[in-house]
């Protein structure tokens, strides 16, 4: 009996799920459709952060490094377009509204 092959052979791409594909880094990415645009999800493991801080667009508030958090960008969209969401405020992005005011003691980046 042969050992059992984990890993895909040749061209062959993994899929979770809800045909969700496998990425290079391990995470699964899919494909959402949001404010007429097809944007592309993926979901980051806190324990594989970079250790940087980053402000959801959805919540104005830090994701600090360590925390499970969802990157989005739009298909076409170059690296300058990713965006790091909390899970919760992505889940929630339509019914937030599109204009989120900081407080004035809140920090200006």
């Amino acid at each position: 009996m042969s050992p059992r092959r984990n890993r895909p052979r040749g061209g062959e791409t993994p899929t979770g799920h809800d045909g969700e594909v496998s990425d290079r880094y391990g995470g699964f990415q899919r494909t959402e459709s949001w404010q007429g645009e097809e944007w592309a999800v993926r979901q980051v493991a806190g324990a594989g952060a970079a250790g940087k801080r980053y402000r959801c667009p959805g919540c104005d508030q830090e994701i600090p490094s360590g925390v499970p958090h969802v990157v989005a960008w739009p298909e076409y969209g170059g690296v300058d377009d990713r965006r790091h969401w909390h899970k919760a405020c992505w889940n929630a992005k339509d019914r937030r509204t599109s204009r989120v005011q900081r407080s004035r003691n809140a920090p200006k980046f």
